[in-house]
This record gives structure tokens, C-alpha cells and sequence, in this order.
């Protein structure tokens, strides 16, 4: 009996599948579940800070004060957690609406109407969301800040003379409008994507019963994008919930508080356990928003728009608003896409901020070697050793997580369609999806709160390089383990089964048959990750030491400290060094975003 039993487990081992769905339930079950256990008991106890308040508690005591103080206490709930929470809610639904609205928009006068331009303008409204979010949040405040409360008029008063009011220069009329824009080329992605692949024999039969457009348009064309459009709702919703760089720097000056914000006060500050309550709540409205998406969209198993039929599109002539429509959407992609780097641009080189003449610009904030008159000293980004430190770190950052992630997601990828339908690989599934349920910064604040401290064998890893890599592999998992299956999901099983015949070990036929056969699909696993990672604030702001700054958390620190010519320095780096890594994956793997959407 003990003899059938060893050979067994021989057998099931001897399948490089089976050790790899195993090792990663052990991996990912510490590196996922543990940590959200982790940040529920910091949730329950005293931390070192808070023991002045807590008269007779010590550091590691048990405790319901952060519960009671966060939504109980009739004083301290409002400020830290109420006020901020509908705020976020408030904040979302605009986001999703403006996001829904245009990318909708655009979405059907790509596929549905003779609109001029249409690869470029497909191409071109994509870029707001490959660019870091907080991009047209400091394009905002650039063009429309106030000598109120910015300090200096922003380019929209010196050129007009109109000095913009607080509500329409910061809080939440322009985090509406700067994240709805932000999340408007994904709405536009999968709405349009349902467009496009519609039976256009739907419509056609309702024109020949002599319906108008309109009634077309409400009655067949919005049921069968409203799927799509549920799930960018929800989709959006989460993500502007999680949102932490926009309500930061243009709620900031007016003391806007969403839950990000609010959450990052709170453990930076002396209540920490406040902190750790409201990323648990976060997490547990991701994890309730992403439940409703999939019960939504999986309520109904079919939604056919596509049949064997001729689905020729018959294109709404747009007649004499073709032209002023096609210039008209052209020029704002160009003021979203383009204008933000001019200011970028403009304001890194004004040295007294509002005063554009030509006597005040200069190259100083560039390679000026540093005047004490001018930020401390600090030197230009191009002589800043810190910049150039803070520049290496994000590239070896990114390199070494996206090598992991992407390794581990083809592995995982690997494992989970081989042993496809069985629990194990469900849960292994599961467990590499986790980590997109958490907010970004929760994520951080879990990872903050789980290695801020030795425990057994582990070593407290805050302040360090490996904790930054470590959170950003796991956070970014999902990307490339979806990529890792969706490439394996297209490869037959024939074709490893061939080489196993012929005795190829199967670390060579992965490196000699299956890899090579997909490369462009596992290399995207390795692309987006890195691309992600280098525009990421959000994930790393809890979690960065002076000796691991990284560009993005370095410009969020300079603006902090008022050297707003620095920030938009930094800014136009990263984002010249985010686009030109989409475009080297472009050309690499010939994948696009936008691809299948547009004319």
C-alpha cells in the first residue's frame, strides 16, 4: 500500500505541471493571503505611535480604538473616514460617466459613422491612458491654477486675464475631468471593440421596417454595447476608487480628501491602524466591485452580435458635420495629448512662476549646477545625482520585476491550461488574479504592514530594494499570467506531447518549441509589466526609503516641497520614457492597444 502510494506521487511529480502548480499555491498563499491576515490583525492592534493615546496599552496589545475611531466616534469617523468616503464615491461616478460618455462617443463615430482620420484619432486617444495619470492632473494645474491658492496664475490667466475660481482649478470638478479622460480609452476599448464585431444585419433589418436612427440607436445598438458598458462602469469605478496620484495633487491645495489620500496621511502619520482600516475596507469594496462585474457579464452566457452572416457596416454619413467633426475631435486629442507635455515643457524652464516673458526663462531647473536662491541648491535634473539615482532605480526596478513576473506568469500560464479543470489549477488561477482585486496603495500599505518587522525567518525588508521588487512582481502578476495563458490556451497540447515522445526534457521543450512558438505573446507577459512599473506611484509611495526613490515618487516629492519646475522636469521624463517603451512593444510584438477598434 505505502509502495503504490510512493509511485503515485512519483508519477503526479515526475509532471513538471504539477511541481509548478505547487510551489506557486505555496508562494502566492504567503505572498496573497498571508498579508491580507496580516493587515487585519494591524487593524486589531496598538502600534508603537499610537501608545501615548492609548493610557495603560503597549505596542502589540489588542485593541477596537482604530474601529471605533474610524466609524464610530461621532467626532474622529466624519473626517477620517466619512467625509472621505463619499468623496470617493462622488468622485467615481463622475469618473465613470465622463469616461463612459466620451469613450462611447468616440467609440461609435469610429465604427459607425464616415468620420475622417480614423487610425490616427484611434491611435492618438489611446495615449492618455498609456501616459502615468497624474499627467493631465499637472497639466490641470499648469494651465488653470489660481494665485490663491497655487501661488502664481497658471497659463490660462496670464494669456486671458481670467482668473480661474477654486472649484473649477482644484477638488473635485477637475479630478472628475482629469481621471473621466484618464479612463475614457479604455471605455472606448471595449465598447468599441462590441461595435465593431455587431451583426450589422441587425440594423439593416430595422432600417428596411423604416425605424430612424435614433430609435435604432436606443433600441439595438445601446442593449448590445450595455454588457460592455456595465463593465467598464464597475471596472472604472474600482480603479478611480484606488486612484491616489490625481485627488493628491489636485486635492491637496484645497485639503480634498478621498480614501487614498486620506489613507496615506494616516499611516504616514501617527495613526497608522486608521490607515490600515480604511485599506481593508478598499480592498473589500474591490473584491465586492469586481464580484458584481463577473456576475454580470457571466448572468448571461451569450451575448451574439457576431453570426455567420455578412456583417458589412453600413456607415452613418455624417454629411456636412464630417469635416468640422473630424477636426473638432482631432484638436482635442491634441490638447490632451500634446498640450500637456507643452506646458510640461514651459513650466521647467519659467524660473518666478507666472511670469512668461523671455527674460525669465531659463535652463537652470535642466543643467543649472544649483544656486541657494533656487530650491536649496538643488542642481538641474541633468547634473542632480538623486535624479539620475532615482532614474536607475526605476529601470532596475522595472527590469527585474518584469523578468519575474513575466517568468512566473508563463510558468503559471503553463500549469494552469495543462492541468486546465481541475481545483488545483482554479485555485492557482485564483491566487495569480488576487492581487488586481487590491487597491494599489492598500496593496503597498499590506506589504508595508507584513515586512515592516522581522517575523521567524522572514527579515523585515522596509527601506529595502527587494521589497519594492517583491510587491511590484506580485501586484503585476495578473497581467502576465493572464498573458502567459492566453498564449498557452492557443498552443495544442499535440505539440509538446511530440517532443516528449521523442525524449526532449522539458526545460528544452519549453526554451525550443513552446516559447519560440509564442514569443510575441509571453514577450507582452515581460513588456507591460515593465511599462507599468516604470509610471507607478501609487504601489511604491508607502514603500520607498531615500536610498530606493524612484522617479515617480520623487516628482510626487518635489511638488510636495513647491519645486514645481523640477516636477515638470521629471514629468516630461517619464513620460517621454513610458510612450517610447509602448511604442518599442508596438514595434516588437506588433500588438496595439487600440488594434481591432479602429479604421
Amino acid at each position: 500500500m505505502l509502495m503504490n502510494v510512493r509511485n503515485s506521487l512519483k508519477s503526479y511529480f515526475r509532471k513538471p505541471y504539477n511541481v509548478i502548480l505547487w510551489v506557486l499555491v505555496l508562494l502566492l498563499g504567503y505572498l496573497t493571503v498571508i498579508p491580507l491576515v496580516s493587515i487585519v490583525m494591524d487593524t486589531f492592534t496598538v502600534h508603537s505611535s499610537e501608545v501615548m493615546r492609548l493610557q495603560g496599552a503597549e505596542a502589540g496589545d489588542l485593541t477596537l480604538y482604530h474601529w471605533n475611531k474610524v466609524l464610530a466616534d461621532p467626532v474622529t469617523s466624519s473626517k477620517v473616514f466619512y467625509e472621505p468616503f463619499w468623496n470617493t464615491i462622488w468622485i467615481s461616478l463622475g469618473t465613470c460617466f465622463v469616461a463612459i460618455l466620451l469613450g462611447g462617443l468616440v467609440a461609435w463615430l469610429i465604427t459607425r459613422t464616415n468620420i475622417k482620420y480614423k487610425s490616427f484619432i484611434s491611435t492618438a486617444f489611446v495615449l492618455p491612458y498609456i501616459m502615468p495619470s497624474w499627467t493631465l492632473a499637472m497639466a490641470w494645474l499648469n494651465f488653470f491654477k489660481n494665485p490663491l491658492v497655487g501661488g502664481a496664475p497658471g497659463l490660462f490667466t496670464v494669456l486671458t486675464g481670467i482668473q480661474t475660481p477654486n472649484w473649477f482649478a482644484y477638488g473635485p470638478f477637475p479630478i472628475v475631468i482629469v481621471q473621466g479622460l484618464h479612463y475614457a480609452p479604455f471605455a472606448y476599448i471595449l465598447i468599441g471593440g462590441i461595435l465593431r464585431n455587431m451583426d450589422a444585419n441587425l440594423e439593416e433589418a430595422a432600417t428596411i421596417l423604416k425605424a430612424g436612427r435614433a430609435r435604432i440607436f436606443i433600441k439595438i445598438t445601446i442593449p448590445i454595447v450595455m454588457p460592455a458598458m456595465l463593465s467598464t462602469f464597475l471596472l472604472v469605478f474600482s480603479s478611480s476608487m484606488s486612484a491616489f496620484a490625481v485627488p493628491q495633487f489636485l486635492g491637496a491645495p484645497v485639503r480634498f480628501q478621498v480614501l487614498t489620500t486620506q489613507m496615506y496621511r494616516t499611516i504616514n502619520g501617527l495613526n497608522p491602524g486608521y490607515g490600515y482600516v480604511i485599506a481593508l475596507i478598499m480592498i473589500l469594496i474591490g473584491v465586492l466591485i469586481l464580484a458584481l462585474n463577473q456576475k454580470i457579464t457571466g448572468s448571461r452566457k451569450s451575448y451574439t452580435t457576431v453570426t455567420g452572416k455578412s456583417s458589412n457596416i453600413a456607415l452613418v454619413n455624417l454629411k456636412g458635420l464630417r469635416t468640422p467633426l473630424s477636426v473638432a475631435l482631432i484638436a482635442v486629442l491634441l490638447a490632451i495629448c500634446i498640450l500637456p507635455l507643452i506646458s510640461f515643457a514651459v513650466e521647467s524652464f519659467v524660473v518666478a512662476p507666472g511670469n512668461y516673458s523671455p527674460s525669465n526663462f531659463s535652463t537652470v531647473f535642466w543643467v543649472g549646477r544649483g544656486s541657494v536662491s533656487i530650491a536649496n541648491g538643488e542642481p538641474g535634473i541633468l547634473r542632480n545625482k538623486y535624479i539620475f539615482q532615482g532614474l536607475w532605480n526605476s529601470l532596475k526596478l522595472s527590469v527585474v520585476v518584469a523578468f519575474i513576473a513575466g517568468t512566473v506568469g508563463i510558468l503559471a500560464g503553463y500549469a494552469i491550461v495543462r492541468r486546465r479543470g481541475s481545483k488545483l489549477s482554479a485555485l492557482v488561477n485564483n491566487l495569480c488574479f488576487f492581487p488586481y482585486l487590491m487597491p494599489s496603495m492598500a496593496f503597498g500599505a499590506i506589504y508595508l504592514s507584513m515586512f515592516a518587522v522581522k517575523r521567524g525567518f522572514i527579515p523585515a525588508l522596509y527601506g529595502s530594494f527587494a521589497l519594492l521588487v517583491l510587491v511590484g512582481a506580485v501586484k503585476y502578476l495578473p497581467f502576465a499570467s493572464r498573458s502567459g495563458v492566453g498564449a498557452m490556451m492557443q498552443l495544442s497540447g499535440e505539440i509538446e506531447e511530440a517532443g516528449t515522445i521523442m525524449g526532449i526534457k522539458w526545460w528544452k521543450r519549453m526554451t525550443k518549441i513552446i516559447i519560440p512558438i509564442q514569443k510575441s505573446s509571453f514577450l507582452s507577459g515581460y513588456l507591460l509589466p515593465f511599462i507599468s512599473c516604470m509610471r507607478e506611484l501609487s504601489l511604491f509611495i508607502l514603500l520607498v526609503s531615500p536610498s530606493t526613490r524612484i522617479l515617480t515618487t520623487m516628482l510626487f516629492q518635489y511638488n510636495e516641497k513647491g519645486w514645481n519646475q523640477y516636477a515638470n522636469a521629471i514629468n516630461l521624463l517619464i513620460v517621454v520614457i513610458v510612450v517610447s517603451c509602448n511604442l518599442i512593444v508596438n514595434k516588437l510584438t506588433g500588438a496595439s492597444i487600440d488594434k481591432g477598434i479602429g479604421g
